[in-house]
């Protein structure tokens, strides 16, 4: 059934990892354990200094020659596999609460073999109208592509949405596809780059999301 659209606000989209699933632990493991593997001497501080959502970056910085990234991602999902995720506490309540009043939309750098089956998992694959992960545009986040994919999957004018996320790149994402962003600090390593952004909207935990979009549709 159509949501109401008595208000401006047509449509929220949400990042996955660390905005709605609690994956920090398990990403992190995972890279520690393809970091030993590939004899390369990193620890949890430098992750956390040079950690962005764009693994490829990740990559760059711990000096991975590119003829190993195949190598690198099948030894992060190998690793990451031993982990179940739960949701961030909230996730459930907040979204049940945005889905009766806006239409829902995903848009992550989340491999889609693995958040589809997440998604299947904690039931929800049916709330999103849209689900745009790696590899459905050319380009990844901070490029605005994937959003402005899944805007177009819902017919949605970016001025009627706001997108939800934790990091530096969904700011930035959603600057350059004309949606308002709001930011969540997380358990990733990204809080000091999302002050340092000075988002319009820096929410402390999810559970505070219900109000920030009440004063939007004031």
């Amino acid at each position: 059934m159509p949501k109401p659209r008595t208000t401006a606000l047509q449509a929220v989209l949400f990042d996955w990892d660390g905005t709605l699933l609690d994956s920090a632990d398990a990403d992190s493991s995972a890279y520690l354990a393809m970091f030993r593997e590939l004899g390369i001497p990193w620890g949890l501080s430098e992750l956390a200094a040079h950690y962005t959502p764009n693994w490829h970056h990740v990559y760059r910085a711990a000096k991975i020659p590119v003829s190993k990234w195949e190598i690198a991602d099948k030894l992060w999902a190998k690793h990451y596999a031993h982990h179940k995720p739960k949701l961030v506490p909230s996730a459930r309540r907040v979204l049940a609460w945005v889905d009766r009043r806006y239409q829902l939309g995903l848009v992550t750098s989340g491999d889609r073999v693995r958040v589809l089956r997440q998604l299947r998992y904690f039931g929800l694959t049916r709330q999103f109208s849209s689900r745009v992960c790696a590899g459905d545009t050319p380009q990844n986040k901070p490029h605005p592509a994937p959003l402005r994919l899944a805007l177009k999957q819902m017919c949605l004018n970016p001025s009627a949405c706001v997108y939800v996320g934790d990091s530096p790149h969904d700011l930035e994402m959603s600057k350059r596809a004309g949606v308002r962003a709001i930011a969540v600090i997380g358990r990733f390593p990204t809080e000091a780059g999302l002050r340092a952004a000075k988002p319009e909207f820096l929410l402390n935990s999810l559970k505070e999301l219900p109000d920030v979009l009440k004063s939007l549709t004031k």
